[in-house]
Parts: C-alpha cells; structure tokens; sequence
C-alpha cells in the first residue's frame, strides 16, 4: 500500500475532481423518489473512524456494481465506475468480487462508447448510488483531513 502522503497527493491533484463531476452528474438526477428511502438501504457502507481505507476500498467496490444497471445513464454509470476503478488504483486495493477487475480492466482500455446524457427516470438503484457516492466523497474528507494532522 502506498503512504498516505502519495495517497493524500494523488487525491489532491486528480481523483479529487473526478468525484466532484460524479457529484454534479449526481445533482442532475432526480432524487424525489430517494428522499424517503434515505438510510433504508443497509447496503451503504458508513466511513470507519479507524479503518478508512478499508472504508473506501468497500464503497469503490460497491459502486462497481452499477457499471451495468441499464435504468441508471451510460455516462452516470462510466463516472462512477472511473472514480471506483481510480480509489482502487490510488489505495493499490483489489474488490474481493471477481468481476469487479474485469470492470476496472474494461474501463482503463475502452473508451465511452454511448456517451448520451440521457436521464434515466428514478429507480431505487439511483438511490443506492447517489448514497456510496456521498458516502466516499465524506469519506475521502474525512481520511484527508486525518492525515493532515
């Protein structure tokens, strides 16, 4: 694993801003269906105060699993799937998914094949997601900021 100086500098400087586009995408979609279903869902993974690159390493993995949900947009989808793939890289970690390489594989070689911006309508699986997202922006602050002490 790299040291959190590297891990804390490759955030700064690049996925930092993947995940900013990630969230704006996410804005763009409509939440009204999520708004009371929030915290329902037992699949989202919370930020460990001890362990968060354990923490980040579950989230990424977790998002990969929406690279192929069909009600959720390509472009929404590829996002998500670059920014998970990106953590991964970042904290030098692997999913314990045996597909979720194959994601990563597929993404670092392939470049976007349908980029419309269409915008899916809200399913609980657009809930699922805009709630990792959160969860691994809050948790990226939360890890630098420890580190910066």
């Amino acid at each position: 694993m790299e040291s959190t100086a590297v891990i804390r500098e490759k955030y700064e400087n690049v996925l930092i801003h993947d995940i900013q586009l990630l969230e704006n995408m996410s804005g763009e979609h409509r939440d009204r269906c999520c708004r009371n279903k929030r915290r329902d869902n037992p699949s989202v993974n919370f930020c460990n105060d001890t362990q968060e690159i354990r923490s980040l390493q579950n989230m990424a993995c977790d998002l990969l699993k929406f690279f192929r949900k069909q009600k959720i947009s390509i472009d929404f989808r590829w996002q998500t799937a670059l920014v998970s793939c990106m953590t991964l890289d970042i904290l030098r970690c692997k999913c314990d998914r045996p597909r979720a390489g194959d994601v990563c594989e597929w993404v670092r070689l392939k470049s976007r094949e349908d980029t419309q911006s269409n915008k899916k309508k809200c399913c609980q699986e657009l809930c699922e997601l805009k709630e990792t997202i959160s969860s691994l922006r809050s948790c990226w602050n939360k890890f630098e900021k420890e580190i910066a002490r």
